[in-house]
């Protein structure tokens, strides 16, 4: 397999973990927003399966990346600072992925203490930490 394909698989998965990532606070958000129960137990089931349904991307991704760095190399990994800062970002991801399932734990028995707004920042707060990432990678500063 070309470096190539590990890259377009490690792009697409990334993708697809992102989808999931910005739409599980979303549904936060409406979840924190409604009183019926119906409704909530209906919220409980969908953020339960979104992030059951986005964890293999987000395992996918990681692994592809860690074959890329793999075959590029140690060398090339000490000269690229820029990878270093991506990699910080990334590994924040992975918190707050996990952070994420803490929270769906949380709706799940009816324990939610965060107003919408807090749901609304942790929604959007992410896009920026992946316009790093997409700016480190490109760009390669340093």
């Amino acid at each position: 397999m070309t470096i190539l394909w590990l890259k377009a698989l490690h792009v697409f998965f990334m993708i697809a973990w992102m989808a999931g990532i910005f739409y599980l606070p979303r549904l936060f958000v409406y979840h924190a927003q409604t009183n019926e129960q119906v409704v909530k137990d209906q919220f409980k089931i969908m953020e339960r399966r979104l992030w059951l349904f986005i964890t293999p991307f987000a395992l996918l991704t990681l692994v592809f990346g860690l074959i890329i760095m793999y075959l590029y190399g140690s060398d090339w990994l000490k000269v690229s600072a820029w990878i270093h800062a991506k990699l910080v970002i990334v590994a924040l991801f992975y918190v707050y992925h996990i952070y994420l399932w803490h929270l769906v734990k949380v709706f799940a028995k009816d324990q939610n203490t965060h107003s919408p707004l807090f749901y609304r920042f942790l929604n959007e707060a992410p896009v920026l930490a992946l316009l790093a990432i997409v700016l480190l990678a490109i760009l390669k500063p340093f």
